[in-house]
């Protein structure tokens, strides 16, 4: 038997309702899509206090496949913090210098990074991330297959892009290229910013 972890409660992001090029209605569903995950994590975590952990098996054990759950949950609440938390009205900010230098330094220039995002981003149903890798310093783009597959160990996420067909259907249907066209116009930079800014600490 576990320790009952304590409730998460999801984050309000209304403040971008009517300040992005999205759709109320699209992000509306969006912030249904994430306070179902934070509800998930919560449920599945219940159990995992009251789950035996003893019989845990590859198979098939209540315990077990709770525990294999749990990260898509998890990852599905804290990918969309992120990813919402990256979003701002047009034009807001830019990368600072020093962002800006990193980027150049590990993709050729900022116009390249945005152009391999966009690759990685056609290439996966599920999330695309900028991250700080901590083995040697520099930047790099990973896409996640799903919530919870394709995010190497030691990465700091400066970044998120929700891929999901449920970020985009709405308002782009299946044209994720020109959604991915205006996430990158409405990208919260002072953010990314101070995501950045944090690895150095």
């Amino acid at each position: 038997m576990g320790v009952l972890m304590p409730t998460i409660l999801p984050k309000d992001y209304s403040h971008l309702l009517g300040k992005v090029k999205l759709s109320d209605q699209q992000l509306l569903q969006h912030f249904t899509s994430y306070q179902g995950y934070v509800k998930k994590l919560n449920e599945i975590r219940e159990k995992l206090a009251l789950a035996d952990p003893s019989g845990g098996n590859y198979s098939f054990n209540e315990f077990s496949e709770l525990k294999r759950r749990e990260v898509v949950a998890f990852n599905g609440t804290y990918l969309h913090e992120l990813y919402f938390g990256n979003l701002a009205e047009t034009g807001t900010t830019e990368p600072d210098l020093e962002l800006n230098e990193a980027l150049q330094k590990a993709f050729g220039s900022f116009e390249a990074w945005v152009k391999n995002m966009k690759g990685c981003a056609a290439s996966t149903p599920g999330w695309v991330v900028l991250t700080y890798d901590e083995t040697d310093g520099s930047l790099r783009n990973h896409l996640l297959y799903e919530h919870h597959i394709g995010l190497p160990v030691h990465q700091k996420i400066l970044l998120a892009l929700d891929c999901w067909e449920h970020a985009f259907m709405i308002d782009f249907g299946i044209k994720k290229a020109d959604y991915v066209n205006v996430f990158f116009e409405n990208v919260n930079w002072e953010a990314v910013n101070q995501r950045f800014a944090a690895t150095a600490l």
